[in-house]
């Protein structure tokens, strides 16, 4: 039986991830919330979630020595990121005034500077509410979702992976950015799947099915 780990390291949707993925994967798989280090590690699938402020994030994941488990996850494991466990996962952050990140992929969170409509007038950040996801590679994660499904966000910072070529979708606002992004067994959203209704459901099924390979 596949098990799936939700990162528990006080910040993140724990109770509406874990429920998505029980709802998916009913009786074929087990779901659970842990902090503990090889409770996370005995998992054969990990979900990194997250909401709030990146230093925040990188603190408490360094003070309950979770942040060399998230690595190490990544690097072994089916392993899927979800809004700030995306933006973690990148090298560096221009939020809190600067501070590095875990440096699984590498690239720069930047903040959305204003942007613009096509008419001109200003867009509220944070980017909130149901947007288009443009997949840009076939990736297993994208079965059954058709092209330009809308999915859900709530950020005020994107990533901007320095390699484009693990750009997984795009979203526009104001100008294109990484929606999604993915490398050998990692995948990750800036949108939130369990926010999502079905397209979101079926992302996370296909996440609990896959097994790592592109």
């Amino acid at each position: 039986m596949r098990r799936v780990a939700v990162i528990d390291y006080g910040m993140g949707n724990l109770r509406s991830v874990s429920k998505a993925l029980e709802t998916v994967s009913g009786q074929s798989a087990q779901v659970f919330i842990s902090s503990k280090p090889e409770e996370i590690l005995s998992a054969s699938h990990i979900l990194f979630p997250g909401v709030g402020a990146i230093r925040d994030c990188i603190d408490e994941l360094k003070r309950l020595g979770l942040d060399e488990v998230v690595q190490e996850a990544a690097r072994e494991k089916p392993f899927m990121g979800i809004c700030l466990g995306m933006q973690a996962m990148l090298s560096h952050s221009e939020e809190n005034n600067g501070i590095d990140a875990l440096g699984i992929i590498p690239g720069e969170v930047k903040a959305f500077d204003k942007p613009l409509s096509a008419a001109g007038d200003k867009l509220k950040v944070p980017h909130m509410g149901w947007n288009q996801v443009h997949q840009t590679c076939d990736h297993p994660l994208w079965n059954n979702i058709e092209q330009d499904e809308r999915f859900y966000f709530v950020h005020g910072y994107f990533v901007s992976p320095a390699d484009p070529a693990v750009v997984a979708a795009t979203t526009h606002y104001g100008a294109d950015f990484a929606s999604a992004i993915y490398r050998d067994n990692v995948f990750a959203t800036q949108f939130h799947p369990e926010k999502s209704q079905r397209a979101g459901l079926q992302l996370l099924e296909n996440f609990v099915n896959w097994d790592g390979q592109c």
